[in-house]
């Protein structure tokens, strides 16, 4: 079964928004954000949709499916924009984020 509920609890919390002021932008009622919420009731395509824009969110991520879903748009869109640079200004990019990431990991240990 998916879990749409969960993510949609997550990316609500993270916005500090209530199932209210969520259920206002989607168009739906307060009840039926609360059955998103605990599996209850499956969001219709639209909806999903509606959802996804407001949290910046595409489809996939909402509904785990797909080799993406655990990236956001804003990742992704990174993801896009290093992917159409030339070769060497990719490979500095990605020294750079390797030197980044291994310097965040020390930091935890």
């Amino acid at each position: 079964m998916l879990d749409i509920g969960s993510r949609i609890t997550t990316l609500r919390k993270k916005l500090n928004l209530s199932q209210s002021e969520l259920a206002k932008k989607v168009e739906v009622s307060r009840t039926i954000i609360g059955n998103y919420e605990r599996n209850e009731n499956t969001p219709s395509i639209e909806i999903l949709l509606k959802i996804a824009k407001i949290f910046n969110v595409s489809v996939d991520y909402l509904i785990g499916e797909g080799s993406l879903s655990s990236y956001d748009k804003d990742v992704l869109k990174r993801i896009n924009d290093i992917e159409a640079l030339p070769n060497e200004d990719k490979k500095h990019i990605f020294y750079l984020i390797d030197n980044l990431v291994k310097a965040a990991k020390l930091k935890t240990i």
